[in-house]
């Protein structure tokens, strides 16, 4: 089985290991090879129980749905007064507010199961499946969910994820419910008329409920349903002919150039330095990039200096500054965000 050091060899300067020994230099931090291991797991282990916590939390929210449906239909068929089917769709709009909660709460569980997925694809497989290799910049994309948490999926493929594995069914079965409701109490019906006339509620008339009705429903499920075609989430398993065909297709898009990972928030450094060549090197040396110096005069002091130009990943820019200043505590350093960086380390140009 391959080592650690094997499996993160290709994630661009993200774990440098120094030849010869067991040593890994991550991000500036330097841990050796069982401490890192060590810390991965735990990290991993933290990772499994906040999604398992918000799955249970999801589970929960789907059981209030079920437990307030029975009890709404109990209460309404044990009762045939005429107007008592208003009770069903008051179920209805309460098992809505169910499935927005649940919404909500699957994308926190998409967030926490999304990290769990890329250590276990590029870490643990890494590891397990030689001569497979991670991706590229998995290291710095989940350092950079750490430092800036995202929902990894939309509100809209939330909804309709969790409408299409549970909540459907509760509505039809409350659709279902309620028209049987309204044909059977007081009295059967027997014909549309009476349908109608037996689905007034108080001063609002039959044909007002029942067309509000239809257009919810209507609504709902194409919602639902329209939403199929989001493919972000991570959380869900997915069948082997599923798996197969986005695997190829992210394949295809990496042998193509045009990967698409999520937006990270690379930075851009320049260090304006007295030692220009001492300074590049101490950065060099602990961050593995590549640094561009350019000539520079301080017009108010009319001295020869050295502009700097270093591009970081996130991590490394919280470190930037103790570096350069560790060299020339007079430099003036300047680090700012950048739409996007491409070349070695960061993303392949198009």
């Amino acid at each position: 089985m391959a080592t650690p050091d094997e499996a993160g060899a290709d994630s661009l300067h993200a774990m440098d290991v120094d030849p010869g020994s067991d040593l890994w230099r991550f991000r500036g931090a330097e841990f050796r090879t069982p401490e890192f291991a060590n810390s991965m797991i735990h990290f991993y282990r933290a990772e499994v129980t906040r999604a398992n916590v918000w799955r249970q939390r999801l589970d929960a929210t789907t059981n209030w749905a079920v437990i307030s449906t029975g009890a709404a239909l109990s209460f309404t068929f044990s009762n045939n007064a005429a107007n008592l089917h208003v009770m069903v769709p008051i179920s209805t709009l309460l098992v809505t507010l169910f499935l927005i909660a649940e919404a909500r709460r699957y994308r926190y569980y998409e967030l926490w199961s999304s990290r769990v997925r890329l250590m276990e694809v590029n870490y643990f497989a890494a590891m397990l499946a030689q001569p497979h290799r991670p991706a590229a910049d998995w290291a710095g994309t989940l350092a950079d969910s750490l430092l800036h948490p995202q929902f990894t999926i939309s509100s809209w493929e939330a909804f309709g994820r969790r409408f299409r594995r549970n909540y459907q069914y509760i509505y039809l079965l409350l659709a279902f419910a309620w028209v049987n409701k309204i044909a059977l109490h007081p009295e059967p019906v027997n014909s549309f008329a009476e349908f109608l006339a037996n689905a007034h509620v108080g001063f609002v008339p039959g044909k007002l409920v029942i067309a509000t009705g239809a257009c919810f429903y209507l609504a709902i499920f194409a919602i639902g349903w329209l939403t199929v075609g989001l493919r972000k989430s991570r959380g869900e398993v997915l069948t082997r002919n599923t798996a197969t065909e986005l695997l190829q297709s992210a394949a295809d898009t990496l042998a193509g150039g045009k990967v698409s990972l999520p937006r990270r928030h690379e930075r851009l450094g320049h260090i304006i330095t007295t030692k220009g060549d001492e300074v590049a090197a101490h950065i060099m040396e602990r961050f593995g990039r590549g640094v561009t110096g350019l000539p520079g005069k301080g017009m108010y002091s009319g001295e020869e200096r050295t502009v700097l130009m270093v591009a970081v990943d996130p991590v490394q820019a919280h470190h930037l500054e103790e570096t350069v200043y560790a060299v020339d505590p007079g430099a003036f350093v300047i680090i700012h965000g950048t739409d996007r960086v491409l070349g070695t380390g960061f993303r392949a140009a198009s």
